[in-house]
């Protein structure tokens, strides 16, 4: 093999990826033309439009990255044999030596990456599916005169996030995070279905954490501070954290927090048991903010 043939090869790997990188470039920009309804139309958010967003990009750009996970340690292990042929005699074996090293570590690590990328797009799925599992539970409340808005958008510029569920009606406002755990080694004398809610930790099959109770009681924090701002109005927003798909045994505690803890079945049941809070106007002011809030999805 002499440099010319080395450089087509070199150079014809390099164009078939610009290519195909190109190309899936383009066809992105062309579903945007020539559009079927009016080019500013805002829907407003899904359960789990977050989630579902990254989701799809993976899925958008999964195919790229399994072609650049598989052609650079292919180019380097290629790049480097290349130049080990033309050392002396007496240095080729190192540069043999080193050629393989350089391709099972770049192998391993690409490998490492796009795996876990799609590890990653599996656990987003999961917590969309979780999403849509609330989602459905929360569905029945409408019947009764209540509002209910997901992934409704919070934060500054700086450090945005989203509020998983918001559900606004008579017994008052209910911020609802969904955390969607996956179930594993139980603890001898623990059941592996089931997760102990103390008051102030969750007591899991496999050992105890605080894992969503902060955060929705942060946002709740957060909202409760928001919507004082735009309506002028001090309201209780009440955090719930959601876990689809466990059993949740409450243990009375005299040192309970602000959060509750709730298996998605039961949320409508108890969000309807709640003494009054608010009135139809309130309910109607605060749902106009959120629905402007949370209609900002476009194709």
């Amino acid at each position: 093999m002499n440099w010319p043939t080395e450089i087509f090869y070199l150079g014809y790997l390099a164009l078939f990826g610009g290519c195909i990188v190109a190309m899936l470039a383009w066809h992105r920009q062309q579903r945007k033309q020539r559009l079927p309804f009016a080019a500013d139309l805002k829907l407003l958010r899904a359960p789990g439009e977050t989630q579902l967003r990254l989701v799809r990009r993976f899925e958008e750009e999964g195919f790229i990255g399994m072609i650049v996970a598989s052609v650079v340690p292919a180019a380097s292990g290629m790049s480097l044999l290349l130049l080990t042929v033309r050392l002396p005699q007496e240095l080729q074996l190192g540069g043999a030596a080193l050629t393989l090293v350089v391709f099972l570590a770049t192998f391993y690590y690409s490998a490492r990456w796009f795996s876990r990328r799609a590890q990653e797009s599996g656990n987003r799925y999961l917590g969309y599916f979780g999403e849509r599992v609330v989602a459905e539970q929360l569905e029945p409340l409408k019947a009764y005169g209540w509002r209910i808005f997901h992934d409704v958008p919070g934060g500054t510029t700086e450090h945005r996030f989203n509020l998983d569920h918001l559900a606004v009606g008579p017994a008052g406002v209910f911020v609802i995070e969904t955390k969607t755990r996956r179930k594993g080694p139980a603890r001898p004398g623990f059941d592996p279905g089931t997760v102990y809610f103390d008051g102030g930790s969750l007591v899991w099959p496999w050992g105890e954490d605080n894992h969503g109770l902060e955060q929705a009681e942060r946002h709740a924090d957060w909202f409760t501070a928001t919507i004082k701002a735009e309506i002028a109005e001090q309201l209780t927003v009440t955090p719930v954290l959601a876990l689809p798909g466990w059993v949740v045994a409450l243990k009375p505690s005299q040192n309970s927090r602000r959060c509750r803890v709730a298996n998605p079945q039961d949320l409508s049941s108890q969000l309807l048991s709640g003494p009054v809070a608010l009135t139809e106007a309130q309910i109607s002011r605060i749902s106009a903010k959120l629905e402007a809030r949370c209609r900002d999805v476009d194709y």
